[in-house]
């Protein structure tokens, strides 16, 4: 028996446990473990606290995102607003300027269109009046013809003016 091999296993493994037992080596293991297993229970939940703490760090950018988009859709819609109505202030600005200039340039042809026909008028006067004193003079003579054209003349004048 002492020479058996199996013998010889057998006392080294009780020598073994023994001085494991002795030694507190399964405490230590256990005490280990423990200590190990607290370590990765805190790291889960500071790993689970940070992963809520990134949710709500999302979620906060996700609802400014909005915010900024609708901001943003607010501003293009006033800004569109804004040019709608410039746009029609400038067409209606051109328009009354157009007819404003229409109505100058139609005002200043009717003052010239006036003013041509009172041209010719007091041309037709003068031409008559001056027709008028040579046929009197030629016809009238001495001091009674040169009074009767200057009384018709002067006649003629306030008549035409």
């Amino acid at each position: 028996m002492f020479m058996m091999a199996e013998f010889w296993v057998t006392i080294a493994f009780l020598v073994f446990a023994g001085g494991a037992l002795y030694f507190k080596v399964p405490a230590m293991l256990t005490n280990a473990l423990d200590q190990r297993a607290d370590r990765i229970r805190k790291e889960l939940d500071e790993a689970r606290s940070l992963r809520e703490e990134a949710q709500k760090i999302l979620a906060d950018y996700r609802q400014k995102q909005a915010e900024a988009e609708k901001e943003a859709e607010a501003i293009i819609a006033q800004a569109r607003r804004e040019a709608e109505a410039m746009r029609e202030e400038t067409s209606r600005s051109l328009e009354v300027s157009l007819e404003r200039r229409t109505r100058l340039a139609e005002e200043k042809i009717a003052l010239a269109q006036a003013q041509a026909v009172s041209d010719v008028h007091a041309a037709a006067v003068d031409a008559a009046l001056a027709t008028a004193e040579k046929l009197l003079v030629d016809k009238v003579a001495g001091a009674t013809g040169k009074q009767l054209v200057d009384q018709g003349i002067a006649d003629l004048k306030a008549r035409f003016n």
